[in-house]
């Protein structure tokens, strides 16, 4: 049982982790070679034998724990049975793809065994039968056990209908988890047999470092390389994954249905037995001793951004249940083993943390990068990832390694300039420290780990230089969190993540004790750090609020979406000083993974979060950006949205679309500082509202104007440039913008770009140098609102210039994750020159003539 516990602990993370996805084969992007330390050791929370997490919805109890959810009320019982029966079939078929790559795996690590042991008898044998015994110790009988099952469930699957049972399968798979105890005692002895192995036999090395397994039956790749260590790991990965399913097929499953009592049997022998092997746990293990004897255990770690001498420096910081402590990587020659040097530690009971007042004056000047680069490095990445799966087909590993390097130093630097909500530090002695986040929901979790803790009877502590270097050096192994989270440290199964818009409705909340003014805000994952997207409105002195409020939320790569919920401060006493610094309370928060299956169904998917007591019930659907950016000219010439712009204004003898001019004056009226004005999504249903009345010509239009919240007014005068028949720049003129933006003498570009300018329609030139100039006074706001000139390009440029449905098919095909594309990227960039030119004038620009004149 020597490293029982520690193999244990590893389950206990990937069940209580909230990167699931039972249809990869199942990492939660960390490398399976990074979880563990240098000396082979795994050194992860506890098993919760708590109901896992289904990777459909993620959530964490009052303490920080995996909480089980609770499907809506009659979702299943007397609501749509074969919408449920469908949703179990979906469920299966994702698992069941994730054993196909299981299987294969364990066949490549099965693959070397025959040979060595051949050679074992020989007189130059390459590993003793010995060490050949330790090192591949039931892998023959975790396959043999895998194959049936999947050779079992295939048919059953192919030959679906509302009466197939599949319970009795999985329970004969979990009856057999005992071959899995095995492994898991085993399991260190086997590592650390195979790294010595190597180490000392460069033959073996040589295998150990390259298996190669095969891809699934549909995949492009043939195969890949992965080392023994990583093939190693899967099993303790994968004896989780029939829990996590069974929970989801339960969901999905009628309780009349021959299924249900297999179902929950077999999810009964698969908890008992994460049960049984929590108790054979010592918790001391995964701490450090003090002097005194007693454990200092690490309760959270992982990555900050933070603040010194004015610079951004990535930290690993490190949470124990006495002291913080902040660390980075020290550089070590190759093959040496990484340490920790330590840059500063604070005890819990001298640490507070800052208020408004008290950080006021000592916010120091913080680096950033201007917008333009981020987006540049953003473009880099994506390009990179292109060039990568271009290279992978072929085969060309060495090409591929270098783009990945390439890859993640951009990555590297994005996540260090991309966080810009504070967190502040500050220990009673009298220093301070700020840390950069990326999402309010990260900066809640950190303060909630340091406050509980802080409810203990704490003493404060002062370390030796030999204590706090031995603290620092146990660091490493201690650490739950390996890498910063950049695609390059993914494993090659793992989903690329989702791109695309997704359709999310925020229903309602309940299970709150007292009356308050409540608010949901939505975030989700985008190039490895997490960005807010949409904001309910504030439902007032309520313990149940009803918002039943629709977003349309851009994914680029995500794969989690979190929902956090607020009381509204409306104390002007507690008024921000720190434009960065959210003073609202969080009530509760919670995340869900982006199901592959789940999002990509057209219909839509209802579920519940839990948070602290409290469920928010929402639903969602994804649809794909090429489907939601598609110009279709409307049929009907009565409206406005749809139809050409010239034909709106001859209509309305105007020079200026009436809903441009009214949408432009509600917002400079009441929204023009409303932080992320213009790129924090609406609410659709009146967005559609308002679509309609313009429609329709409602006499009500300015009553609804002023009532309406300002995002939905936004977003009304974004869905009217997106809907146009044609971008406001023409498609006839998008080619020569695409070419001007790309000159590089000066004088030639302003020449180009005013000349394509006067050659627009009267309509479009007047709309859309009426709308330039909108969007600088908005910009000049970017302190408070902060939306600076290239925010704005960003969300307004592909609006304005992305050609129609006809055009685009004309040129090359892109992939659909390509969203910083180089087109995309270009049209950014036209809408920022104009957006940074000084005024301009349509008399002026119809009066003065060219030095030279351009083909357009």
């Amino acid at each position: 049982m020597a490293f029982f516990f520690e193999a244990a602990c590893v389950l206990r993370s990937l069940v209580s982790h909230q990167d699931f996805n039972y249809n990869n084969d199942g990492y939660d992007g960390e490398g399976a070679e990074d979880r563990k330390s240098q000396d082979g050791s795994e050194t992860m929370p506890f098993i919760d034998e708590s109901p896992t997490m289904s990777p459909q919805l993620c959530a964490r109890g009052p303490d920080g724990e995996a909480v089980s959810p609770t499907p809506p009320e009659g979702l299943l019982p007397g609501g749509d049975i074969e919408k449920g029966l469908e949703m179990k079939k979906l469920v299966l078929s994702g698992f069941l793809a994730s054993e196909e790559i299981y299987i294969n795996q364990l066949e490549a690590l099965l693959l070397p065994m025959r040979p060595l042991k051949a050679a074992a008898t020989t007189s130059k044998p390459v590993l003793s039968m010995e060490q050949i015994e330790t090192i591949f110790f039931k892998i023959q009988d975790i396959f043999q056990i895998h194959k049936e099952f999947y050779d079992a469930l295939l048919p059953h699957i192919q030959q679906w209908d509302d009466k197939v049972t599949v319970g009795h399968l999985f329970q004969k798979l979990a009856s057999e988890l005992g071959v899995y105890k095995a492994f898991l005692d085993n399991y260190k002895v086997a590592v650390e047999t195979a790294e010595k192995c190597a180490q000392a036999n460069g033959q073996f090395q040589k295998i150990s470092e390259n298996l190669k397994v095969k891809g699934p039956k549909d995949s492009k790749d043939l195969t890949s390389s992965v080392t023994m260590e990583a093939l190693l790991y899967k099993p303790i990965d994968r004896v989780t994954r029939s829990t996590l399913v069974l929970h989801d097929l339960l969901k999905h499953t009628p309780k009349d249905h021959p299924d249900f009592p297999l179902l929950q049997d077999a999810l009964r022998i698969s908890q008992n037995f994460l049960s049984s092997i929590n108790e054979e746990i010592d918790p001391r293990r995964t701490a450090v001793t003090t002097p005194k004897g007693e454990a200092r255990q690490l309760v959270k770690d992982g990555f900050l951004v933070e603040v010194s001498e004015g610079s951004r420096k990535l930290r690993h910081v490190f949470l124990f249940t006495d002291l913080l402590l902040c660390a980075k990587l020290k550089k070590t020659a190759v093959g040496k083993h990484q340490q920790y040097e330590c840059k500063w530690y604070t005890p819990l009971a001298d640490l507070t943390f800052q208020t408004l007042d008290d950080a006021a004056d000592s916010i120091p000047h913080i680096q950033t990068l201007p917008e333009h680069e981020l987006d540049e490095m953003k473009n880099k990445i994506c390009v990179f990832k292109s060039e990568i799966q271009k290279e992978k087909t072929k085969g060309q590993s060495r090409v591929v390694d270098r783009l990945r390097k390439k890859m993640n130093e951009q990555e590297a630097c994005l996540l260090l300039h991309s966080p810009s909500i504070p967190f502040r530090i500050h220990n009673r002695n009298g220093k301070s420290y700020l840390f950069l986040l990326s999402s309010d929901y990260e900066r809640s979790e950190w303060r909630e780990s340091i406050e509980k803790l802080q409810k203990k009877d704490l003493q404060a502590c002062v370390l030796s230089s030999v204590e706090l270097q031995v603290l620092t050096g146990f660091c490493f192994k201690l650490r739950t969190v390996h890498n910063i989270p950049l695609t390059s440290h993914k494993d090659d199964e793992e989903s690329p993540g989702h791109y695309g818009f997704l359709h999310v409705i925020v229903h309602s909340a309940t299970g709150f004790k007292e009356s308050a003014n409540l608010y949901c805000t939505l975030e989700v994952d985008s190039f490895g750090y997490y960005v807010g997207k949409a904001k309910t409105r504030v439902f007032r002195d309520t313990t149940e609020p009803t918002w039943n409020e629709e977003f349309e939320i851009e994914l680029e790569g995500s794969q989690c979406l979190r929902i956090l919920c607020y009381e509204k401060c409306y104390d002007k006493s507690k008024l921000n000083k720190d434009d960065n610094e959210i003073v609202d309370k969080i009530v509760g928060k919670g995340q869900v993974q982006l199901d592959p299956q789940t999002v990509q169904s057209k219909n839509w998917h209802m579920d519940v979060i839990e948070m602290n007591g409290i469920k928010v019930e929402f639903s969602m659907k994804f649809s794909s950006r090429d489907l939601s950016l598609k110009r279709t000219p409307s049929k009907k010439q009565s409206g406005v949205f749809g139809v050409k712009i010239s034909v709106v204004t001859k209509r309305e003898r105007s020079k200026v679309p009436y809903i441009v001019r009214q949408c432009i004056e509600e917002v400079e009226k009441r929204g023009i500082e409303e932080v992320g004005i213009y790129r924090i999504s609406g609410v659709a249903t009146d967005i559609q509202a308002l679509k309609a009345a313009f429609d329709t010509n409602t006499k009500d239009i300015l009553v609804m104007l002023s009532d309406m919240d300002i995002n939905a007014i936004a977003g009304t005068l974004k869905l009217y440039f997106r809907e146009l028949p044609e971008p406001l720049l023409t498609d006839r003129l998008y080619p020569a913008f695409m070419e001007g933006i790309a000159l590089s003498d000066p004088a030639a570009k302003e020449n180009c770009m005013m000349h394509l300018l006067r050659s627009l329609p009267d309509p479009n030139l007047i709309t859309f140098l009426t709308l330039l100039e909108h969007l600088k006074r908005v910009a000049e706001k970017e302190p408070i609102n902060k939306m600076s000139l290239h925010n704005l390009a960003t969300v307004f440029g592909p609006t304005l210039l992305r050609p129609s449905e006809a055009e685009s098919s004309k040129g090359h095909v892109t992939l659909a994750s390509d969203i910083w594309s180089h087109d995309v990227m270009a049209q950014v960039q036209v809408l920022l020159y104009y957006l940074q030119h000084q005024p301009i004038s349509f008399s002026e620009l119809k009066r003065n003539t060219l030095y030279f004149s351009t083909d357009v």
